[in-house]
Parts: structure tokens; sequence; C-alpha cells
């Protein structure tokens, strides 16, 4: 597997943890805060992580915000993109990850493969915008009720992105 590409934009820390989470876990991993990284920067990795919480009433984090504009510029044909978000389920139930949902909005169409689809079962939430069917567009993640559940999942998730990381 090639090298891995991880670039969180982070509020609070959590996706930040998130982010570093994986890296240990990958192993052959760089991550990159969007507040001190350009999109451009994406176009030296085969594989790409982009993660996200979710703020206000279903908003992308506020440094990703132009982050995530910039990924228009930004060949990614013939590159491999998964997803992360955190979320409340409870508090902001109808809008719950829907800053992942802004992030795939960005990439797909783009000539990349988007991978790492997570199932829903085992959430409780209205509505988001990262759901795709009966899964989401990648690992959703909600550390204010389920934190218990977030090292099982990524250790998961990040078993199946070593399956299809190029």
């Amino acid at each position: 597997m090639e090298k891995v590409g991880i670039f969180f934009g982070s509020s609070t820390g959590n996706t930040e943890e998130i982010a570093n989470m994986l890296k240990d876990k990958l192993g052959n991993a760089e991550v990159f805060n969007v507040a001190e990284t350009q999109p451009s920067k994406m176009s030296e990795f085969t594989n790409i992580i982009l993660g996200t919480s979710t703020w206000g009433v279903g908003d992308l984090q506020d440094d990703m915000v132009e982050f995530a504009e910039g990924i228009a510029g930004v060949d990614l044909k013939g590159k491999v993109v998964a997803l992360y978000g955190l979320g409340d389920q409870s508090g902001y139930g109808d809008t719950f990850c829907d800053g992942m949902g802004e992030l795939y909005e960005k990439v797909k169409g783009k000539g990349c493969k988007v991978v790492g689809f997570v199932s829903t079962d085992g959430y409780e939430f209205d509505s988001s915008k990262a759901k795709d069917g009966s899964e989401f567009v990648g690992l959703a993640l909600d550390q204010m009720n389920q934190d218990n559940l977030t090292e099982g999942r990524v250790s998961a998730w990040v078993e199946e992105l070593k399956k299809q990381f190029a």
C-alpha cells in the first residue's frame, strides 16, 4: 500500500485525534491540518483520507470550508479517497455528520474512487447528508455519545481501507 495522506479540519481536537489514530493504525501515513495545508498537497498522494466534524446545522468545520472549496482545483483522477466525519447523534440527529456528506459532494465525480462506506447499523440519528442508502459515505463517529465504540469502528474501517487502497 502506498503512503496515505490524511487531511483533517478540527476545532476541538477530536477530528485531529482520529487522524492520528488512523495514522498509527495505517502505519504508512502522513497527517495534515487543513488550517496549515493547501488542497494541492493532496496531489502528492494516491491514497487520501479527508476528515471533518460537523458544526452548527450541518456545516463543515471552519478550516475545512476553504480547503473543501479548493478541492475543485485538484486533479483527483486515479486517486483513492476515503472520508470520516464526526457528529452528535443526540443533539444534532437531523444533521448527523453532514460535514462528511459535504466533502463527499466535493470529491465525487472528480475521477477518484471513493471507498470506505460504512453501514448505518448501530447509529441512532434522524437524517444525514452523509447517508447513501443504508450506508454512510465514510466512517461516521460520535465522540459525544458513542466514544466507547470509536476504537473498534476505526480499527474495522482501517482493515477495509487496507484492502481498497492502492
